[in-house]
């Protein structure tokens, strides 16, 4: 018995023993488990970076790269003046006139210096109808300035002034941007020079309908930059301080910035400003094809998989895409290896090439893909480039902008500018004229006057209007 009980002892404090040691280990090791997997708790929030972290993008290089390489332009114009009774019924049939004092408007806008020499981009409608162009430096210099060339169908003019060692920007890449990139519009808003004002971009190849001219091409950058009447020409730069753009156009209601604002790509304007130096126009390259975006009831009556592309409702007879054997209902894609999903984009594409160029075209057509080799030609219908258009039989001519259209009713026409001894002074036309017609064709440019007078047998009938309103004709032999 005395054994028994000295074992029932020993089994109890063992007993006694193990749960003190489960007590322990419970107390004390367990709980520092439980802490260990608590602090990888936070683990779970690797994946979200910290909201506020992100540091804004540094937008004062290409500020200071680009402000003083944009300069303010004033223009001056003369407007109206002459004998008039202000009733165009009265002066026509009575004679009853008396004499109108000429107004002078003024103008302003900005400008962008391409080269150390003097070149200067800025819009058509800046300088347009303007007698008398200053350009304001940053540094305060004024110049006047010389037009080179306008495009009123891409609203882009080049300019000169004679200086030297000036400030300039550097072409970017248009074709690069991306949705959301930060950008610097620089111009003389409201006459405030040298303003700088920072957006993103918004949307790209933009077409909103508001050139009116006849060939206009539009595929705006639109962006959310402020810019105010006076910006326009100014710069569009992107981070590096390089142009991407001209500041054209706002949308608004009320005159200034509510928003948006739009660019002319400097893809575009690049290739004006190199045609403008060398020939003294734009060499407008045409692919040939009425064209329209692709939209759902197209792309479903087409059997398409997306709905974008460029539909062709037709091809114009001699033009160029008729002859690589695109035809109507095709689906262009691609050009130049590069899509295009608007029309909006294959114009600012097509607009980059002159007649005669070679543009590989990929089109779809019963669902499959179809490349074509296009030779660009102009609007009549060959790849002829021509030189020295502005100048002929002893006259300069220059373009009539869209207002002064307007204003006398016509489409078409070319001005003399300048009239020294040659035929049209012989037969009595004078300066300012207003070339519509030679012997019943329609003159829109210097090349179809020289067309239609070299081709001209015997006698040549030249009509036309004078700035006051007044018709006119004249006949003169080829000989």
């Amino acid at each position: 018995m005395k054994k028994l009980g000295r074992y029932s002892v020993t089994f109890l404090l063992v007993l006694a023993g193990a749960f003190i040691a489960v007590w322990a280990y419970s107390t004390f090791f367990d709980k520092k488990e439980v802490v260990t997997i608590t602090e990888k708790q936070p683990l779970q929030y690797a994946a979200f970076p910290g909201e506020n972290s992100a540091s804004p993008p540094d937008l004062t290089f290409a500020a200071e790269n680009s402000i003083h390489s944009v300069v303010h332009i004033a223009t001056q114009s003369v407007r109206g003046g002459g004998w008039s009774s202000g009733n165009p019924f009265l002066d026509e049939f009575f004679g009853l006139r008396r004499y109108q004092e000429p107004q002078i408007a003024q103008g302003f806008g900005s400008g962008v210096i391409l080269s150390d020499d003097g070149y200067i981009v800025s819009n058509n409608h800046v300088i347009e109808e303007a007698q008398k162009i200053k350009v304001i430096l940053n540094d305060k210099r004024e110049f006047e300035a010389r037009l080179v060339g306008t495009d009123p169908s891409t609203d882009i003019a080049l300019l000169k002034i004679e200086a030297e060692n000036l400030p300039y920007l550097t072409y970017g890449d248009s074709d690069q941007l991306k949705l959301g990139e930060w950008v610097l519009a620089v111009g003389n808003p409201f006459n405030l020079t040298s303003t700088v004002t920072a957006g993103i971009v918004s949307a790209r190849a933009r077409n909103l309908g508001i050139n009116t001219d006849q060939m206009a091409i539009e595929s705006f950058i639109q962006t959310d930059a402020a810019v105010n009447p006076g910006n326009s020409g100014g710069a569009l730069v992107n981070q590096q301080g390089k142009l991407v753009g001209i500041n054209t156009a706002i949308a608004s209601r009320t005159g200034s910035y509510t928003g948006y604002s739009f660019a002319v790509p400097v893809s575009i304007v690049k290739k004006v400003v190199n045609d403008l130096k060398e020939f003294g126009e734009v060499q407008r390259a045409l692919l040939g094809v009425n064209i329209g975006d692709v939209n759902a009831e197209i792309a479903d009556n087409l059997n398409l998989d997306i709905v974008e592309g460029v539909y062709v409702a037709g091809v114009t007879e001699n033009g160029a895409a008729r002859e690589a054997g695109i035809k109507a209902e095709d689906v262009i894609i691609e050009v130049q290896g590069s899509k295009v999903r608007t029309s909006a984009e294959l114009q600012e594409k097509i607009s980059q090439y002159r007649p005669g160029d070679d543009v590989k075209i990929v089109a779809l057509r019963n669902g499959e893909k179809k490349q074509f080799t296009v030779t660009l030609r102009n609007k009549h219908g060959d790849t002829q480039i021509v030189r020295d258009r502005s100048s002929y039989l002893g006259a300069d001519f220059e373009e009539i902008s869209s207002s002064e259209k307007n204003s006398l009713n016509i489409d078409y026409g070319i001005k003399i500018k300048k009239l020294d001894k040659g035929k049209l002074k012989e037969a009595g036309l004078k300066e300012g004229f207003i070339i519509t017609n030679v012997n019943k064709k329609p003159i829109y440019e210097v090349n179809d006057l020289k067309r239609e007078i070299g081709n001209a047998r015997g006698g040549i009938l030249v009509e036309g209007i004078y700035p006051n309103g007044e018709l006119a004709y004249f006949v003169f032999g080829t000989e």
